[in-house]
Order: structure tokens, then sequence, then C-alpha cells
């Protein structure tokens, strides 16, 4: 299959494209950077993006921009890159009569995870007040009764609540992948990254995710700042195993319905807590000690696990590399020195 790869040139979708090629497929790469097999071009650019879908079958969509954004000066960039780029690509991908589409999307769209109250069921929290957060109470509680609350598992028919510009235009990206499919009779899958990591991860930028942020800071001999107090839960998913989904979302797409999209959760499936991050990396590289802040971000949310069954049963797909090795392995592998 010819496969064009937005973002070629990036953390996951080098390592996409890579799996994709040692799968047998022909893989044109297409990024803002360019490099080895990948065209220099960006997916805002119509004639760029004709260019580089001519003669393809599908299109694994993984060009964004990433981070939940340091201001409200993002929010043009964030609608500019991911959402016009993402209707651009849709748009020559129809004229091209490209049917067949893997869009990275991301956990952030959900927003809060999903909790339980014992007297009030089912909960979806709003957005934390600042005066808890500034108090150190960190936990959401119930909207009803004011009770804390038990984190559940979030799986992909959970309404949608994006905190931040990001998340929002991942959300937009979904939808406009969505019209186009009904529009066209095209095929989609939408993968909901969770936290990923792994070599080649971008540096300490205010748009890195957490676990590079911790393993600059060792590297450089700083203890990692543990934002709240380092509690909150999220799933933390190889580079490698999200290529794989990358991989079996793909083939997915032979048997898929037409004119619709399918979300995926791309995860482990084994919650670890951001002091747990923190921890890990510091032991695997001996130190020094993370350092518990209590500090926050008002775009941030407390926890947010998903459930992977989805993915597993109709993509066949499980995460394979578990939390400790991995960690192992990222304290000293090679990150790279732009996103």
């Amino acid at each position: 299959m010819k496969i064009v790869v937005t973002g070629a040139a990036g953390f996951i979708g080098s390592g996409v494209a890579s799996l994709l090629r040692d799968a047998g497929h022909e893989v044109r790469g297409f990024d803002l950077r360019g490099g080895e097999d990948v065209t220099q071009g960006d997916v805002r650019d119509e004639d760029a993006v004709a260019r580089a879908l001519d003669g393809a079958d599908a299109v694994v969509h993984q060009a964004a921009k990433v981070g939940l954004g340091v201001d409200v000066s993002d929010l043009p960039e964030y609608v500019s890159v991911n959402g016009l780029g993402t209707a651009v690509l849709l748009a020559a991908m129809a004229r091209h009569g490209v049917s067949r589409l893997v869009l990275a999307s991301s956990m952030v769209i959900y927003g809060e995870g999903v909790y339980d109250c014992a007297e009030h069921g089912r909960r979806r929290p709003g957005p934390r007040a600042e005066e808890d957060l500034a108090a150190g109470r960190f936990e959401p509680v119930c909207p009803r009764c004011g009770r804390p609350l038990a984190p559940g598992t979030v799986d992909e028919d959970v309404p949608p609540d994006p905190r931040n510009a990001y998340a929002t235009s991942k959300l937009a990206q979904e939808h406009l992948a969505a019209n186009w499919a009904r529009e066209t009779g095209g095929v989609a899958v939408a993968l909901r990254y969770h936290n990923v990591y792994g070599p080649g991860m971008p540096r300490d930028t205010p748009y890195s995710g957490v676990a590079a942020i911790f393993r600059s800071a060792l590297e450089a001999g700083r203890a990692p700042l543990v934002f709240e107090d380092g509690g909150q839960r999220r799933d933390f998913v190889h580079v490698g195993d999200v290529a794989a989904a990358n991989l079996a979302a793909l083939g997915a797409l032979e048997s898929a319905p037409p004119g619709r999209l399918r979300a995926y959760n791309v995860a482990s499936g084994e919650p670890h807590s951001i002091g747990d991050l923190a921890d890990a990396l510091s032991a695997a590289r001996g130190g020094p000690a993370p350092e518990v802040t209590g500090r926050y971000r008002l775009g941030d949310v407390r926890h947010i696990v998903a459930s992977p069954d989805r993915a597993a049963a109709d993509l066949g797909f499980r995460a394979r590399i578990r939390f400790a090795d991995g960690m192992r392995e990222f304290a000293h592998a090679p990150l790279a020195t732009a996103g």
C-alpha cells in the first residue's frame, strides 16, 4: 500500500513511518522539517499536500502542534496547524480519491476523567477551582454532595470535554475527519494517544510532555519538579506501541465500514501517577530525587485513565512494553532537540 505519513520527521511520526516500511508498505513522508525519505511541506499548503497525495492509497496523519500551550497567544497557531491543516489535507484527499485515513488524536479531548460517587454514581466533575488548587485540594469532589470521588476508567464513548487549546483543536480534527468520511464514503480511524514517551522525545520545552521534562532535568543534574502532590494518574504508553497501533489501525481500515470515523484509546491499561514516573526515571538514572512542589496549572486535569479494550477487540492491538521496562530504557535514551 502507498501511504502518506504527515509529521513523518517527528517523534511519533518517524516511528510510525519506519514500522510501516518494515511491514512492506511504500511510505511517503511529509513534514515541515523534511529529512531522509521525508518531503518538506506544510499541511496548510494545498499545492504541497496535493503533490504528496499523488498516487497514495491511505494517509496516516500525525502532523500537529502539540502540548498544552503557554497562554492564549497560542490559540491561533493551534487552530491553524491542527484545524486548518487537517481541513486542507482532507479536502485534498477527497479530490485525489484517497479514501483511507488514520488520524492521530489524543486523550486530552476527554478533559477530566470519569469518577464514581458513593451516593450519586458516575460523575464528570468540571474544571477544578483555582482556590482549591492553591490550597492543595487537588482531588475533584462530587458536584452534587461535595464528597470524595473514586477515579474510574474512560472508554471511547465518554463525551469529550476539552480543557485547553490543544485539546479543542484535536477534537476539531476528529469532527473534520468524521465529516470527510460521511461526505466521501471514506473510512477513518482516530487513535487517541495517551501519554506517549520513548527515545527521540522532544527535549524540555513549554510544549514537551512531562516525561521529557523530567528526563531533561535529570540529564542536567536537576531534580524533577513534580506538580500538585504527584498523585495525578495517567496512562504512559511507549512510542513503539503507538507505532504498532497505527499499523494495526491501517490494517483494520480494509474491513471498516465506510462513511464513518471510529475512535480508539491507545493506552497500556496500567495507570501510574506522575510521582511514579518521576521516581522511576530518577531511580534509573541514579538521582537526584524528585521534588514535589505543590505547584499547578489550570489547564491540567487530575486523573485520566483509559480502557484499552476496544482497540484490543477491533484492532488486535495491546501495548507490549511494560512501564518499568520502558522507563529504564527512556532514562538513558537520546532525546530530540525539536518537537
